[in-house]
């Protein structure tokens, strides 16, 4: 099956407020409220205003990883997490989510956790006897800090299941722990390739890898957009680094050397690389790396009356990246290999959250429903929620789930978003 969300016609049917970042401790638990989500009305743009005034992240086409349009499916029926399952579970059962819940990139790992709060409040009223929690556990997305809480998460013996880690750099980072103590690792959003080449047997994928993205995009740029000159401008993450990578390898020669560029998360001042896109004149930028720096540097570029449009990817794709850039973000190209949100899922989320969905909810969402369902199947501990997965297929809000031997979906697709 296709993605599970309607087509372009569709995309303008409903209008949501920015993303916010809301703070949270390490190791908390959260109770949901809310309810009710399904995947059978329109994709929705998400908007935060900026100096250019109200702009949106819109859904435009998506593609395969030749970088050519695959039509969106319709009237495929998600699976939910609000189905009594009839089960009587342990009290305390729990699933933990690990990810940057505060810090400069916050927002994609909230958006997780948001998606995720939606399916535990479906499940909770639908299922009283069985009642599962979420600890949350804040990295801040930085592989140092993810190694310090990966052993409080193995240390819960109610945590059965863990939605994270979010960034690749601290999946790489603590995937060994995790492997070790048997712990299922499902993945809404870090997407560096070679994370499923480690032989962890415990690990999975919940959207497309850069090894996806990286050609399609290139494909897409070259032959659908028509550029002839590309500037690959990469941070120092282990997600900008492979990401870049499978760019610059799909782009070939489009992908111009002279103006090839690496900055180091936490930059702001990008006087140096824009100097260098600047002198080479090229049709389009395309940065690597997340939206704290993709902000400011797309506007040091306008500022600098460098009119090449800007091109990124997942880590970009928030509405922070528009709040934060204003005006500047006008007309970028955003791809992703998550899912649009469908108008009910969106209402449902909006409802319980305080702010619209952004990059990876809708995964969130779907890939804690996969857990809730393998805990109403009666899996009970470490090791059947991971032979749960491993065995797994459904229709999702996002897509299909359905995984291969090393972890990876066994069919994917990205989307590609442009802010207007």
């Amino acid at each position: 099956m296709r993605t599970a969300v309607v087509g372009l016609a569709a995309v303008a049917a409903l209008t949501l407020a920015a993303c916010g970042s809301k703070s949270t401790d390490s190791g908390s638990t959260t109770s949901a409220g809310g309810g009710g989500a399904s995947n059978s009305a329109s994709p929705s743009g998400s908007t935060a205003a900026g100096s250019g005034g109200a702009l949106a992240i819109n859904p435009e086409v998506q593609i395969d990883i030749d970088g050519k349009e695959v039509p969106a499916a319709t009237g495929t029926t998600a699976e939910s997490s609000a189905k009594p399952g009839g089960v009587t579970c342990a009290p305390g059962t729990a699933i933990a989510m690990a990810g940057a819940l505060t810090g400069a990139n916050a927002a994609l790992g909230l958006n997780i956790l948001y998606g995720a709060k939606v399916a535990l409040d479906e499940h909770n009223k639908a299922n009283p006897n069985c009642q599962v929690e979420i600890k949350q556990f804040d990295t801040e997305g930085d592989p140092q800090k993810a190694t310090q809480v990966a052993p409080q998460i193995v240390g819960d013996s109610s945590v059965i299941g863990l939605l994270g880690p979010a960034f690749s750099g601290e999946t790489k980072a603590t995937g060994p722990i995790f492997n070790q103590a048997g712990l299922l690792s499902l993945t809404a959003s870090a997407t560096n390739p070679a994370l499923t080449t480690n032989g962890w047997t415990n690990f999975f994928r919940g959207l497309a890898n850069d090894a996806v993205q990286g050609p399609a995009v290139a494909k897409y740029m070259v032959n659908t957009l028509g550029y002839k000159k590309v500037c690959v401008v990469q941070d120092n993450s282990d997600y900008g680094a492979g990401l870049a990578e499978e760019i610059k390898t799909g782009l070939g020669s489009v992908a111009d050397t002279s103006c090839a560029a690496e900055v180091k998360t936490g930059d702001k001042d990008f006087t140096a690389t824009v100097q260098l896109v600047n002198g080479a004149a090229p049709d389009a930028v395309f940065y690597a790396g997340y939206y704290a720096e993709a902000a400011p540097f797309v506007q040091q570029l306008r500022d600098a009356g460098v009119t090449a449009t800007f091109v990124s990817a997942d880590g970009t794709n928030d509405p922070q990246f528009v709040s934060q850039a204003g005006g500047a973000a006008k007309d970028a190209i955003l791809s992703c290999p998550c899912g649009p949100a469908p108008e009910e899922f969106a209402k449902t989320y909006e409802a319980l959250n305080g702010q619209a969905p952004g990059v990876y909810s809708t995964e969130g969402y779907d890939l804690t429903t996969i857990m809730l369902k393998g805990i109403d199947s009666g899996v009970k501990d470490r090791a059947g929620l991971v032979e749960y997965v491993k065995g797994y297929s459904g229709q999702g809000l996002a897509r299909e789930y359905k995984w291969d031997d090393k972890g990876e979906l066994a069919s994917s697709l990205v989307w590609i978003y442009k802010v207007g």
